[in-house]
């Protein structure tokens, strides 16, 4: 559809002077504009569904591995071989990489807990968060399987349990404190009065290791529904499994009523690109810049074999590039 009408005459012109016409307008094309006003809720476009749960899935997959995997190796070579400082900090370490690597695709949620918090918040569609959740714990269980096939069961190893001493209602209660604290951290990066994009990444993975530092030895400090229940499930041992759905659950809630009171309510253009990531609103599926061969595949290099042109006949080196 395009528009081609002619508007009112332009101010001082000869009266009966026929209006000049103005230029025709694709709207289609404009429409296709990667950063077009009609782009701005692509990401409530299905299209790109499979990239963000594929995304939510390998990110949970490398954070179980690290979290799970440190106990399993820390148990299998005898129980010293890891330091128990470095068992909680290497998560967060990792959450901070997946968060920096794939944030933009589907927000780096990893955790049902936060995928709760962004929907509630209105920051997330409801209608996608049953394929977050099962693509987080399908990575949880892939991660833990993978550690099961290669070191073996360690017995209660890479499970998230109660401390000694510590009742699972005690244990709950401690993650739900944890958790309000983790999902305030991310809806507070997330928002538009104080968004601050990568450095997010530093937040969260800085809160996270410092909860398990003084947190992990009551509760394990998991704040993460997936990453306790997927390998309880792969495992067999569902011991206290409650207290590590419900504490984070609980917790992200009432993260979400300190965000609205803080900020109030959510909904707005960095809270949701920072929840669903910017595929089709500052992202477009084509190569990013020209492309450009390889040293050894631009023409005029001798060393692939005998090739017209080139610097021989010549052309400077490199005169293929931006070609493909």
């Amino acid at each position: 559809m395009s528009s081609s009408q002619t508007g009112p005459p332009a101010a001082g012109a000869p009266p009966g002077q026929p209006m000049a016409r103005e230029a025709p307008v694709d709207l289609r094309a404009l429409a296709e504009l990667p950063n077009a006003f009609t782009k701005r809720f692509d990401f409530w476009d299905s299209r790109y569904e499979w990239r963000r749960v594929c995304s939510e899935l390998l990110g949970t997959f490398f954070l179980v591995l690290v979290a799970v995997g440190g106990p399993m190796v820390n148990a299998r070579f005898g129980g010293h071989a890891i330091a128990s400082a470095a068992l909680v900090v290497a998560p967060a370490l990792m959450v901070m990489a997946i968060i920096l690597f794939m944030g933009a695709v589907s927000g780096a949620h990893l955790n049902p807990a936060v995928s709760f918090a962004f929907a509630l918040r209105g920051d997330f569609p409801w209608r996608r968060l049953p394929a977050y959740i099962v693509a987080q714990f399908a990575g949880a269980v892939a991660a833990t399987l993978l550690l099961w096939a290669l070191i073996g069961k360690q017995g209660p190893a890479g499970l998230t349990l109660p401390g000694h001493g510590i009742s699972t209602l005690t244990a709950m209660l401690w993650e739900v404190v944890l958790t309000v604290g983790l999902v305030s951290t991310i809806l507070g990066t997330a928002s538009g009065a104080q968004q601050v994009g990568p450095f997010a990444a530093i937040g969260v993975g800085s809160y996270i290791a410092l909860a398990g530092l003084w947190g992990s030895p009551v509760s394990g400090a998991s704040m993460n529904p997936a990453r306790s229940l997927g390998p309880a499930l792969v495992l067999g041992d569902w011991t206290s499994w409650w207290a590590y759905l419900a504490g984070p659950v609980v917790g992200a809630a009432i993260a979400v009523s300190i965000a609205y009171i803080l900020r109030g309510p959510g909904g707005g253009t960095h809270g949701t690109q920072a929840a669903q990531g910017t595929l089709g609103t500052l992202w477009v599926p084509m190569r990013i810049g020209r492309p450009m061969p390889t040293p050894d595949n631009r023409p005029g290099n001798h060393s692939n074999g005998p090739r017209g042109g080139g610097a021989q006949n010549g052309e400077p080196d490199g005169g293929g590039a931006g070609h493909g």
